[in-house]
């Protein structure tokens, strides 16, 4: 039995983790990148790429972690929970495609940041580099599109991890 100051302690991190991996999704999605990509010429928008991955990744990724550990807790302390891939409640169907979808998350957020990102900064340098009468954005602009769609992807699952999640605290057995 987990002390209710542990469990609290648990909640009040998965939450903590979650606020950092959802607003980092809503702040790129809308704030930063759409704009920053009609704004900044190709060199300037290829560093903030840059600058904001190794800034976002770390967080992003011990953000998954975190809800990782602190989810598995809280489930495993929950009076529902009847076992692994016991689906006897609506609970358990909750939390089971809550699972699937953060795993979704995972996948995508995993392609992103290595393969997509560095994709994207690679030709844009190679666009920078290249003479006036060579440069192709078509690529760029397929893996930016690409980006954009794919952090708004995961924006909305994480916001369907939520409801799932409301699903769950309110579904009882």
């Amino acid at each position: 039995m987990i002390p209710d100051w542990a469990l609290t302690t648990i909640y009040w991190l998965h939450m903590l983790a979650t606020v950092i991996w959802i607003g980092g999704l809503v702040t790129l999605s809308i704030f930063v990148l759409p704009p920053a990509s009609h704004a900044l010429k190709p060199a300037d928008y290829a560093a903030l790429l840059e600058r904001t991955q190794k800034r976002l990744d770390p967080a992003a990724w011990f953000s998954l972690a975190l809800l990782l550990a602190t989810g598995m807790i809280q489930m495993s302390s929950s009076e529902y929970y009847q076992g692994f891939l016991v689906i006897g409640n609506r609970w358990a169907v909750a939390l089971l495609i809550k699972h699937i979808v953060f795993l979704g998350m995972v996948l995508i957020s995993a392609y992103m940041t290595w393969w997509l990102l560095p994709a994207l900064r690679r030709n844009t340098l190679q666009q920078i580099q290249a003479a006036p009468d060579e440069l192709q954005g078509s690529e760029n602009e397929t893996l930016h599109k690409r980006e954009i769609a794919l952090i708004r992807l995961n924006l909305a699952l994480g916001v369907i991890i939520l409801a799932l999640t409301a699903v769950a605290r309110t579904s009882g057995g």
